[in-house]
């Protein structure tokens, strides 16, 4: 995934940036959009995922920029309202 660290907002806030080894992507508010691991140009292991109000939304693992692994998706009282299994970007049948 080609990532442009010097990409903004309107208002200047930065889209993503990088730290070491994990990438954080951001609201235009600056508030945490998603975060986890880039690891040589890829999104990789566990991510979270925030909405704008900044409770958490989602959980998943990757691996070479595809789902792989387990993706948990939380309502906004924080009850699982998905839980499913992916393989290289494919869900996995139950």
């Amino acid at each position: 995934m080609e990532i442009d660290l010097t990409k903004t907002y309107a208002n200047g806030q930065p889209v993503c940036a990088l730290t070491d080894t994990t990438l954080t992507f951001f609201y235009k508010t600056g508030q945490m959009k998603a975060q986890g691991p880039f690891v040589e140009g890829m999104m990789e292991r566990t991510w979270e995922f925030y909405r704008y109000d900044g409770t958490l939304w989602q959980t998943g693992n990757l691996k070479n920029d595809l789902k792989h692994g387990r993706w948990t998706r939380y309502d906004r009282n924080g009850i699982v309202e998905y839980d499913e299994e992916f393989h290289e970007g494919k869900q996995v049948k139950k």
